[in-house]
């Protein structure tokens, strides 16, 4: 036999305060706790969204970053000249060999406040072959002019970036011409503008990466060990979506390390709360729990009575947690690529199973602090919980 889940409910209506104290403790932790790995996994998204699975990197051999790579104009021609690379509508090759540099930049509220921008130089090619990527304000910058195009989450974070006005960097003024969009990936944390206009300015007559379209993005394979197997090129070529998510993996992974370490902590004191509230509802309840053994009910449904109740109250908290880290869904931050060196701007992102996950965490702490007094409840002798 036992115990109704309502004698659980009254009870804990019998001690509002106490049990809304310890359902607020539990929904602080489980907030946190999913809004670091809504960091986590925004972070984790930016790159992943970054790469396509039909296109391919290029970078010179044993490079694994673009920052450290370079390769040649006479690399650029060959890979262009390849059978697996796909044609545009013209019959031209989709390839962009790119330039690829850090700039440091002052923020628009603290310009003593510096972060690595990246700055890519581009082909017209690139517009095409990076299918994520969409103008949405002014026009993309003319072949021959110091113009530059702004990814959308650089505009509000840094001056000067407002389509016609004028940025400075590597000694030269540039045109804002336009912003764009990429998906909410790390493509709208760069600059962009024509490589033949970055090339004299930065590194040289080199580029730091090619990209081009796969004309078959099964054959990628093949791809690959024809462009590696070039003597004449020493190259590594990856599936660009693969790259890029490869290189949200330390800093991801450093989130989600930080993440499960703030909230465990977190986790012992909202434990602690819960064990102090069921071992004072079963000190006042003591005579109740006598009377309910008298009339027929075993040790082991008054365990698992308290704890339901243990578990109602956390799960309560759960819900306001989930409830609580909702408003931060889409909202921008910005971190250090670790990968790269460069800020990156992304957005938090918390998803249906991280909600999930923190209401189950919730429920978790409930369990394991009223383990312990329901246990205590269970192994009351009658004739001493009557006195």
């Amino acid at each position: 036999m036992k115990i109704p889940i309502l004698y659980n409910v009254r009870s804990m209506l019998q001690r509002p305060y106490s049990t809304a104290l310890t359902a607020l403790g539990i929904a602080l932790v489980v907030a946190v706790f999913i809004g670091m790995l809504a960091l986590a996994n925004g972070f984790r998204v930016a790159l992943a969204r970054t790469g396509s699975n039909g296109n391919v990197l290029v970078l010179r051999k044993g490079a694994d970053s673009e920052l450290s790579s370079g390769v040649g104009r006479d690399v650029a021609s060959m890979i262009a000249a390849s059978p697996h690379v796909a044609t545009g509508p013209d019959g031209r090759p989709l390839v962009s060999p790119e330039v690829y540099v850090l700039v440091p930049m002052g923020k628009v509220f603290d310009t003593t406040k510096m972060a690595n921008v990246v700055v890519r130089g581009v082909s017209d090619q690139a517009w095409i072959v990076r299918s994520n990527v969409r103008v949405v304000d002014g026009q993309r910058p003319a072949s021959g002019r110091a113009e530059i195009c702004l990814g959308e989450r650089l505009v509000a974070r840094f001056p000067h970036t407002g389509i016609g006005q004028t940025m400075h960097f590597a000694g030269r003024d540039w045109t804002v011409t336009c912003h764009f969009t990429a998906a909410g990936s790390a493509f709208e944390s760069e600059v962009w503008g024509e490589n033949e206009q970055f090339m004299p300015v930065f590194r040289g007559d080199v580029f730091q990466s090619i990209t081009f379209r796969l004309k078959d993005p099964a054959a990628f394979e093949d791809a690959r060990r024809s462009l590696q197997d070039d003597k004449r090129m020493t190259v590594d070529a990856h599936r660009e979506s693969e790259f890029y998510a490869q290189q949200s993996q330390l800093l991801g992974r450093i989130l989600a390390i930080l993440a499960w370490t703030i909230t465990s902590i977190m986790a012992v004191g909202a434990v602690f709360g819960a064990v102090n509230t069921m071992y004072a509802a079963i000190a006042a309840r003591q005579p109740e729990i006598a009377v309910l053994m008298t009339i027929g009910f075993k040790p082991g449904s008054v365990l698992t009575s308290f704890l339901a109740e243990s578990g109602l109250i956390a799960a309560i908290g759960g819900i306001i947690g989930c409830l609580l880290a909702l408003p931060i869904n889409g909202l921008v931050t910005s971190t250090t690529n670790w990968a790269s060196f460069s800020e990156i701007a992304f957005s938090f992102r918390v998803t249906p199973l991280l909600l999930l996950n923190g209401f189950l965490f919730a429920v978790v702490m409930g369990l394991i602090g009223g383990f312990f007094p329901a246990w205590r409840a269970a192994r009351l002798r009658v004739v001493q919980a009557l006195r």
